[in-house]
């Protein structure tokens, strides 16, 4: 009588491969680029263009031109307390810049979605060219604000790019608003743009990003297991067609 012992009818599967990481060196790279482009179109401004309304340039008609202003603070010009609230905000920066290029190392290795880090790379670009302007641009440009206690970090960022949106008042129809004065004119820069780009596209395709995968491994048991040694041990001389008569 024929062994039906699993060894002696099929062999065990093998185990499927773990993914290998995905390499986080395009990804800093493309951060790189975004820095690159960020630091010329600011020396471009510096260089050839005059502040203010004297050296504004028409892109599109009166809805987007170029408009080189100096950012002495945060976003929107805000301003932060003097003497050193502007050197507590490069620090912050800082550490903000390499929590960033942490995680970013971290969803490489982890094989997260690729048009996520991408996007998490253009955040990463944008904070490090803003931050070049805040630590350097007071001793390179010298234009650290009046009475700043040193050049060193307290460098103003060069914006340039003007969308002239909206200013004016709203009509009196409008709920609520109606009737009030509205300015909507931001001017930013190219570090900026890249941080709102990375943001937006996380917002809208935060489902693609975020959606759990199943494990490649669920539909197939592992070798050893009791559905495995079933599986083989259903093979016997009798149902194979081997049996001799």
């Amino acid at each position: 009588m024929e062994s039906t012992e699993p060894s002696a009818t099929l062999p065990a599967p093998r185990p499927l491969p773990e993914r290998a990481a995905w390499s986080a060196a395009p990804f800093f790279l493309l951060a790189l680029l975004i820095i690159g482009l960020d630091q010329f179109t600011k020396w471009l401004t510096h260089r050839y263009m005059q502040p203010g309304l004297a050296g504004e340039i028409p892109v599109f008609g009166r809805w987007f031109k170029l408009h080189s202003i100096l950012n002495p603070g945060m976003a929107f010009g805000v301003e932060l307390p003097a003497p050193y609230g502007k050197v507590l905000l490069t620090l912050f920066r800082l550490l903000a810049v390499g929590g960033i290029a942490y995680y970013i190392g971290r969803l490489a290795r982890q094989r997260a979605s690729a048009g996520y880090i991408a996007c998490m790379a253009l955040i990463l670009g944008g904070a490090v060219g803003n931050l070049i302007d805040s630590i350097f641009y007071g001793v390179i440009y010298q234009n650290a604000p009046f009475g700043a206690p040193t050049p060193w970090f307290h460098g103003q960022v060069i914006d340039m790019l003007y969308a002239d949106i909206y200013e004016g008042f709203l009509p009196q129809s409008w709920p609520l608003v109606g009737g009030k004065y509205l300015s909507l004119w931001p001017i930013f820069n190219l570090a900026d743009s890249a941080i709102f780009a990375g943001v937006a596209v996380i917002l809208l395709f935060q489902k693609r990003f975020f959606k759990e995968e199943e494990p490649e491994a669920a539909s197939q048991p592992a070798p050893g297991t009791v559905t495995d040694w079933v599986r083989i041990s259903t093979v016997t001389p009798e149902n194979d067609g081997s049996a001799k008569p």
